[in-house]
């Protein structure tokens, strides 16, 4: 059902998972925003980011699920994931000159 993956982006890994019922990837938000950012603390900056985006009524952040992964400690452990194109919406809430090469 499920396939792990990791992805390298720019030396970095960004967790993802293959969802093959419903055919998609989720992709673990806290890593694209670590990459992003270069944030000290990335799991700070995804809890603002969100409850900003939640009070201007963002449905994506509503849509987004949490799945458990491998986390750097070796623990499974719950994060919070999005599909490829709630990934893409998200970005564009991210004031990083990276991040605007993945939005055009």
């Amino acid at each position: 059902m499920k396939k792990d993956s990791i992805k390298i982006f720019e030396d970095s890994t960004i967790r993802t998972v293959w969802d093959s019922d419903n055919e998609k990837w989720y992709i673990s938000i806290v890593d694209v925003i670590s990459v992003l950012t270069d944030s000290a603390n990335p799991q700070v900056y995804w809890r603002v980011l969100k409850k900003r985006l939640l009070a201007e009524g963002n449905q994506t952040v509503t849509n987004c699920n949490g799945l458990k992964m491998l986390a750097p400690d070796g623990k499974m452990r719950m994060t919070d994931v999005a599909n490829t194109e709630q990934l893409f919406r998200l970005i564009q809430s991210i004031p990083s000159p990276k991040a605007i090469h993945l939005s055009l």
